[in-house]
C-alpha cells in the first residue's frame, strides 16, 4: 500500500480514512506499508541526479514556477533560454536564491519516438516533439506526481503499474524518467474509466455517493459480491461467468480479458445502486456457506437493535431459510423483522389474506390443533392444516395464505411450513390468535 499524498490541496485525513476504511471492509490487506510524503528525500535526490546527468534542468521563469501552465500556453513544449543555460549560471543562479522548477530535458532530435507495449490497449507510440519539458521538482521542493510516482516505482521494484486509462498519455513521460534512471521497465496496463449512465466520468464531486465503497456496505453487501461486482467493471473471465469468489477472480483474472471500451457504473438519483450489483450480492448471499453469513446477520441485527430468538441452531436455521428471500444484509432487519421481533407492520395484501370469509375463525381453530399436537415440525404442522381444511370445506391455500399473513404481516415469503418452524411454537400460537 502506497498513499500517494504529495498533492497537499487533495490530501485530507477524511480521504485517507475512506481508503483505510474501504480496504479493511473488503479485507483487502497489505503486508508493506508507504507515504509519498515520508519518502521525499529519495524523489529530491532522484530529480538532482538527473540534473547531474543532464537530463534535467532549472527553470527560473517566474511564469514557471508551478507544475501547470495556462491555458494560453497549451502548446508550450520548453523554454529554450532555460534549457540552454549553462551549468556554472543554472548553479549561480541557485546560489544566489532564485526560485526554480526542475524540468526533465525531452530529447528534441527530430523524428525521435517513444513506445511501449500497453498490455491492455497495445502498442503506444509518442514522438517526443509532442512532449513538453515536464517539471519534476516543484519551486517549493514538492515533487509532481511524475517524478514522485516513478522514484517509488523503481526503488519498490514495481512490476506492473495498472491504472486507468486516462494516465495513458502520462506513461511517454514516466518511460523517459525510467530510462533516464536505468531501471527495468515494469509493465504498464491501462484500464477502462468507469463512467455514469450519461457518458460523464464517474465523480466524487459530481455523483457523491455513487463512487463511494462505504455506500455499498451501508446498503447492507457482502465484500464479496462488491469486489465480484467490481471485477467485473471493464472485465470479463473466458468462460463468461457472473458469480465469482475472489480466488475464482484471482485464479481467472488476465489482461486479454480487459475490455478496451469504458465501463457503466448504472444508477439513478433515487438509487446510487447499480442493479447488478444488487443480483450479485443476492447470489453471494443465497450461496455463501451459512455458518459464514451467521455473524454477519447477527452483527447488522444488533445495529438496528433487534436480538435472535433462540439458540445458534435454531437462529441458523432462520437465516438459511429466510435469505433465499433476500438481497443484502438490510434486508434481515427490515423485511425479515417478523423472524426476529414480535412488532412488525402488516402489509395490505397480507391484510386481505386475513380478510377472507371464516380466516381469522379457521386460524384460531388451527392454533388449537397445533398446540394440542405435542410434535411441532414442518411435516406436522402441515398435516395439522391440511386436515382442518379437508374437515372444514376449506381448501388449503387459503389457510396456508392467512398463516403467512399472521406469522409474518406479508404475503409471499418462504415455503409456507417452514415459517412455521421459523416463528417457532409459541410465537406461533400467539400469532395464530391474535389476528
Amino acid at each position: 500500500m502506497r498513499i500517494d499524498d504529495t498533492d497537499l490541496d487533495r490530501n485530507t485525513q477524511t480521504s485517507l480514512n475512506s481508503i483505510y476504511e474501504g480496504l479493511n471492509w473488503l479485507d483487502l490487506p497489505w503486508d508493506e506499508f508507504y507515504r509519498q510524503s515520508e519518502r521525499l528525500e529519495l524523489h529530491r535526490q532522484f530529480a538532482y541526479d538527473l540534473l547531474a546527468k543532464g537530463l534535467a534542468y532549472r527553470d527560473f521563469t517566474p511564469a514557471n514556477s508551478g507544475e501547470e501552465r495556462s491555458q494560453a500556453e497549451a502548446q508550450w513544449l520548453c523554454n529554450p533560454e532555460m534549457r540552454s543555460l549553462t551549468e556554472a549560471e543554472s548553479v549561480r543562479r541557485a546560489g544566489n536564491g532564485e526560485p526554480f522548477v526542475i524540468r526533465f530535458r525531452v530529447n528534441r532530435e527530430p523524428g525521435y519516438e517513444l513506445t511501449f507495449d500497453d498490455a491492455v490497449y497495445g502498442k503506444q507510440t509518442k514522438l517526443t516533439n509532442d512532449v513538453e519539458d515536464f517539471a519534476l521538482l516543484r519551486s517549493n521542493g514538492i515533487p509532481t506526481y511524475h517524478l514522485a510516482s516513478c522514484a517509488d516505482d523503481i526503488d519498490l521494484k514495481i512490476t506492473h503499474i495498472i491504472r486507468g486509462q486516462d494516465h495513458l498519455t502520462n506513461t511517454f513521460k514516466h518511460l523517459l524518467l525510467f530510462q533516464g534512471a536505468g531501471a527495468s521497465m515494469p509493465t504498464f496496463a491501462h484500464l477502462p474509466l468507469l463512467i455514469a449512465p450519461d457518458g460523464a466520468k464517474l465523480s466524487k464531486r459530481k455523483h457523491g455517493p455513487v463512487v463511494s465503497v462505504m455506500t455499498y456496505r451501508d446498503n447492507g453487501f457482502l465484500p464479496s459480491a462488491y469486489i465480484n461486482f467490481l471485477s467485473l467493471l471493464g472485465w470479463s473471465p473466458k468462460d463468461n461467468r457472473e458469480q465469482m469468489s475472489l480466488d475464482e477472480l484471482t485464479n481467472a483474472f488476465s489482461f486479454e480479458g480487459v475490455n478496451r471500451s469504458n465501463a457503466v457504473v448504472n444508477f439513478s438519483d433515487a438509487d446510487p445502486i447499480d442493479p447488478k450489483a444488487l443480483w450479485l450480492n443476492a447470489q453471494h448471499l443465497r450461496s455463501m456457506p451459512v455458518e459464514k453469513l451467521v455473524p454477519l446477520v447477527r452483527r447488522t441485527l444488533e445495529e438496528h437493535h433487534l436480538q435472535p430468538f433462540g439458540d445458534e441452531a435454531f437462529f441458523t436455521k432462520v437465516v438459511d431459510t429466510i435469505r433465499t428471500r433476500f438481497s443484502t444484509l438490510l434486508d434481515f432487519p427490515l423485511r425479515g423483522r417478523p423472524y426476529f421481533a414480535d412488532n412488525f407492520p402488516m402489509e395490505a395484501q397480507a391484510l386481505a389474506k386475513l380478510d377472507v370469509p371464516g380466516a381469522r375463525e379457521l386460524l384460531r381453530e388451527l392454533a388449537d390443533r397445533l398446540e394440542a399436537n405435542p410434535e411441532f415440525s414442518e411435516a406436522s404442522v402441515e398435516s395439522d392444516l391440511r386436515k382442518l381444511g379437508e374437515e372444514r370445506g376449506v381448501k388449503a391455500g387459503v389457510l396456508i395464505n392467512a398463516s403467512r399473513a399472521a406469522l409474518t404481516g406479508q404475503a409471499a415469503g418462504p415455503g409456507a411450513f417452514a415459517v412455521f418452524a421459523c416463528i417457532g411454537r409459541e410465537r406461533t400460537l400467539a400469532r395464530l390468535r391474535k389476528v
